[in-house]
């Protein structure tokens, strides 16, 4: 199932996304949230005439850096021997189409396509066999960092946290295996990034594992599990879109903020 959340003529829901690609698809109206077996209003609309939100509103984001060697290695960085967690803020948020805003204390603002996983229940002390107990789905990420302020800072927290530098979408895929999926980033028209997740460094589970034995992880929760080679700068005036394999496409203008 696609779990959407849209903004639609009386007001915003989470929905049901049915169709195929490139096909007529249709938005069925979900009456409260999407955890568990969802409950239908019986309202639904054209995907064309409602607009893609942020799929999901997590209380926080937690992500993993250098997560696949060949980034690691573009950045020359060593391939970690443990997880590098860090964070982003919730307000970094942003949905399907809405602008991503360079800030004008950075030089550099990079994208990273991503896969994101969103956990479904509460959940602490996960084993990494157990993982897929706990995930509602996968959705699209770019993980936009401001380069300049990450290496002169050394931690990621002020490069990585600016608001709309999570853009997240279009949809929540719960049928999914993530385990060899193709991730691709084109910056305007051009392919920038193309890996799969089967480079990871660290799993899913490994990483819901670590994560999870640090802190409580609540519905709607969303990991970002790294990015391949290819990152680079973005500026106004462009287009960024990232594309993962079984899920479909994010796009996002960039714009000075």
């Amino acid at each position: 199932m696609r779990l959407a959340r849209i903004a639609h003529p009386d007001g915003v829901a989470f929905a049901a996304v049915d169709g195929p690609d490139g096909g007529e698809q249709r938005a069925r109206e979900i009456a409260d949230h999407p955890f568990g077996a969802p409950v239908f209003t019986g309202k639904s609309w054209p995907l064309a005439d409602v607009r893609l939100l942020a799929p999901i509103l997590p209380s926080k984001v937690l992500c993993l850096g250098r997560n696949f060697r060949d980034h690691a290695a573009e950045m020359g960085n060593p391939v970690p021997t443990s997880p590098i967690l860090f964070m982003k803020p919730s307000t970094s948020v942003i949905g399907p189409h809405a602008p991503i805003r360079l800030p004008a204390s950075s030089n550099r603002v990079d994208y990273e396509g991503e896969l994101a996983v969103v956990i479904g229940r509460p959940c602490r002390d996960v084993k990494a066999d157990d993982a897929t107990s706990v995930i509602l789905g996968y959705t699209v990420a770019n993980d936009v960092t401001a380069r300049d302020q990450q290496k002169a800072d050394v931690q990621f927290t002020r490069a990585k946290s600016y608001d709309t530098f999570c853009p997240l979408g279009p949809w929540i895929e719960t049928e999914l295996d993530p385990s060899d999926l193709r991730i691709s980033t084109e910056l305007d028209d051009r392919v920038v990034q193309d890996g799969t997740t089967a480079d990871m460094v660290f799993s899913i589970g490994e990483f819901l594992e670590y994560v999870s034995a640090v802190m409580t992880l609540l519905p709607g929760d969303v990991l970002l599990t790294g990015t391949p080679a290819g990152v680079g700068p973005m500026v106004a005036g462009q287009s960024i879109s990232v594309t993962v394999e079984g899920i479909g496409t994010l796009t996002n203008p960039i714009q000075d903020r």
